[in-house]
């Protein structure tokens, strides 16, 4: 696993980046930042427990720089707080054949577990192993159109 570094123009014109992080749990891609609350698929923890995601696909540092997972951010983490444990809102799966009379009907409410982003923890960027940034028209053997 490695970890590739983008830098970003934020600091040639002086927008302040926040930090913020793309992490990946129950088969789904959420994009966070430190205080936000979120629902994701149930997790094995208890209420005021804090849980440590490692899967973080892509990280943005205060300074704009862009570090992107390869699959995953080297010594990345994102510690969350449970706030709560709930399930949705009832859907209905009916199923029907046509002239068979055949018709079952069955409710399904989908299990959650309520969250709050504690804190984004990246590694410092001197510890990252930095790709060389190349031309990719030299990696391809140049710009030769119609030769």
């Amino acid at each position: 696993m490695s970890s590739r570094l983008i830098t970003g123009e934020s600091l040639k014109y002086g927008v302040n980046i926040e930090l913020y992080a793309i992490i990946e749990t129950g088969g789904k891609q959420y994009r966070v930042q430190e205080g936000d609350s979120l629902s994701l698929e149930k997790l094995p923890a208890l209420v005021g427990e804090t849980v440590e995601i490692g899967k973080v696909l892509a990280a943005v540092d205060g300074e704009g720089a862009l570090l992107v997972g390869d699959p995953y951010v080297d010594g990345a983490a994102v510690q969350v707080k449970v706030t709560r444990h709930g399930r949705g809102k009832k859907i209905i799966v009916f199923k029907y054949k046509s002239k068979k009379n055949y018709r079952r009907k069955q409710g399904h409410r989908q299990a959650f577990t309520q969250v709050t982003v504690e804190k984004i923890e990246l590694k410092p960027r001197t510890d990252i192993e930095l790709k060389p940034e190349t031309n990719i028209a030299e990696e391809q053997g140049g710009n030769d159109i119609g030769a």
